[in-house]
């Protein structure tokens, strides 16, 4: 039985699994289940899901480490730091006294917990997880209920390791935040607001959350922006925010009236219910970024001065992930503008309508050799070009505005076939640009006295062009494909020739939009086929977008560049 044919139980609940993975955790006391090699959830037993409060469903096919491995204090465990991930990935048997789960209503569990290999009957490599709590399992906590003021000692360190390792593990501001007030709420207080000095002075209110049962609830309606902040101001918001010392502070009668900046926080207070707050600057290494203010209400004891210098060490931390994340994304900023504007605007050709995306990587430098280029030919053709120089930042971006300029030098003064233009492209390359090697798909459209389209290609290693009728016929034009550029190989290429129908759409595409780890490049084009044949009668906007959105590899850390050309319905 495979993953996705469910065997009922005899207390009548579905655990999808094979047979052999179910009778033998049908069989334990303890709360198990089995992972494969990548840590995906097989198969589950009863004990479990009574434990952590989920389905069989909530389990089978998802992540084990996303779904259940969590700090003490609630955050996501990083996978280098998960002690049971590591030890289900080595093939080792392993246990460990003290561990927290997440349970289905977002409260933690703490467990107890034994890995070891095991094989199916089929002889597939598995790994059985057994775990037990060493407590009632009712007796399940949220985070805040670790309340204590001031927190001991070592729980004190522990915080303030885990805040170093989960900020400095990103480098997106807006996730950084989210990751601050998770390990701070409900832990040390019940509501969390951050504001942040932008780069032109304003001050914003980006984020305010409060704890409600195991979650994080966020409130939109008290963030926004803020006025400036009052040199003479002795508010404890002013004071941090002009980079004075952390402070106490709550709810009084004079707080409406000091100031604008002194309005928003009276505000706070009395839609919280917050009476006792501390508040801290957010320093970065030149300049103070905001400040974070931690409130607490109902029956929660005040803060006091001993809980100043932990808020003081976090809000340290938070300074520098801040600055650096800020630091990279201003890099990034600068990057990708530039790599936009080396990319061209589309022309305006009479009969062909026309769409093009670039999409930055997510996770590396957010520039790279990814291009496009459409541009009307001396002999009034349409030249047609996508390609992907070797790299992911500024130099493989300055290749490709090199080779693009070059390529249409050459095609505009030479009305060659694509194949000669390229091949001396390919020659002139290593002479007078930078780039080490690259892919390149070059085109030359053209439309005949009777009015019919027919495309002309040379494929230089790129994926091949695909084409998709007005009836939602899909193919790829996988002619003409020879070397990839930068190869020093003096070889001929070939060219690929095809009619376009009336209504057909063209697309070009960089191999980010097809190749992830997980599958096949067979596959990759496949999903990419048939998505863009369902989506023939969209707009090319919309239908660029639509592929773009539905065929990219959501965990995909390349750049991705497409083109979309449409023939005119006769």
């Amino acid at each position: 039985m495979t993953r996705d044919d469910p065997r009922d139980t005899a207390d009548g609940a579905a655990r999808p699994g094979p047979a052999s993975l179910t009778s033998l955790l049908a069989s334990l006391d303890a709360g198990a289940y089995v992972v494969d090699a990548q840590g995906t959830v097989m198969a589950v037993n009863a004990e479990a899901e009574k434990l952590l409060g989920r389905s069989a469903g909530d389990f089978v096919g998802h992540d084990a480490h996303e779904l259940l491995h969590r700090s003490r204090y609630g955050a996501t465990l990083p996978r280098a730091q998960c002690g049971m991930r590591q030890a289900y990935m080595a093939g080792r048997t392993v246990q460990s006294e003290e561990e927290w789960f997440e349970r289905g209503d977002g409260s933690l569990l703490q467990v107890s917990w034994l890995v070891t290999p095991c094989r199916t009957d089929d002889g597939a490599a598995r790994t059985l997880v057994l775990f037990h709590t060493p407590h009632d399992p009712e007796e399940t906590r949220t985070p805040g209920d670790r309340f204590r003021s001031p927190l001991p000692e070592l729980e004190r360190l522990a915080l303030l390791a885990e805040t170093t390792t989960q900020l400095t593990a990103t480098l997106d501001v807006q996730q950084a935040l989210r990751r601050l007030v998770r390990l701070v709420v409900p832990l040390l207080a019940d509501w969390a607001a951050v504001d942040l000095v932008t780069e032109r002075g304003r001050v914003r209110r980006s984020t305010v959350v409060h704890a409600e049962g195991g979650d994080l609830v966020r409130r939109e309606d008290l963030e926004g922006s803020l006025s400036p902040v009052p040199e003479d101001s002795p508010v404890p918001l002013a004071r941090a925010l002009r980079g004075v010392s952390p402070a106490l502070a709550g709810p009084s009668p004079r707080l409406a009236t000091d100031s604008p900046l002194g309005a928003v926080q009276a505000r706070l207070f009395a839609e919280s219910g917050i009476h006792s707050a501390a508040v801290a600057p957010i320093r970065g290494v030149r300049e103070v970024l905001g400040a974070l203010t931690l409130g607490r209400a109902g029956q929660r004891e005040a803060f006091t001065a001993d809980d100043l210098p932990l808020l003081e060490d976090i809000c340290r931390r938070a300074g520098l992930a801040l600055d650096n994340a800020r630091l990279y994304e201003r890099q990034r900023t600068v990057a990708e503008t530039m790599q936009r504007h080396l990319l061209p605007q589309l022309p305006q050709v009479p009969g062909l309508e026309m769409s093009a995306r670039y999409l930055a990587a997510p996770d590396a430098s957010q520039v790279g050799g990814d291009w496009y280029d459409a541009f009307v030919l001396s002999d009034g053709a349409t030249a047609l070009a996508v390609g992907d120089v070797v790299g992911h930042d500024l130099d493989a971006a300055a290749g490709m505005a090199q080779i693009r300029n070059v390529l249409r030098a050459y095609a505009w003064f030479q009305q060659d076939p694509p194949s000669v233009i390229v091949s001396r492209l390919d020659r002139a390359a290593m002479h007078i640009t930078d780039v080490t090697m690259a892919t390149l798909l070059f085109a030359r459209m053209s439309r005949a006295e009777d009015g019919r389209w027919s495309l002309s290609w040379t494929n230089a290693g790129h994926p091949p062009p695909l084409l998709v009728t007005r009836d939602g016929e899909a193919r790829f034009l996988t002619g003409g494909h020879g070397l990839l550029l930068g190869t020093a190989l003096n070889r001929p290429r070939p060219d690929g020739e095809a009619e376009v129908p009336p209504g057909a759409t063209l697309l070009f595409y960089t191999d980010g939009l097809i190749e992830e780890p997980s599958r096949s490049l067979d596959e990759g084009l496949e999903l990419l086929r048939g998505h863009a044949a369902a989506l023939a009668d969209h707009p090319p906007g919309r239908f660029t977008d639509l592929v773009l959105e539905r065929t990219r590899p959501a965990g995909n850390d390349d750049d991705v560049a497409l083109l979309t050309v449409r023939v005119p319905v006769e």
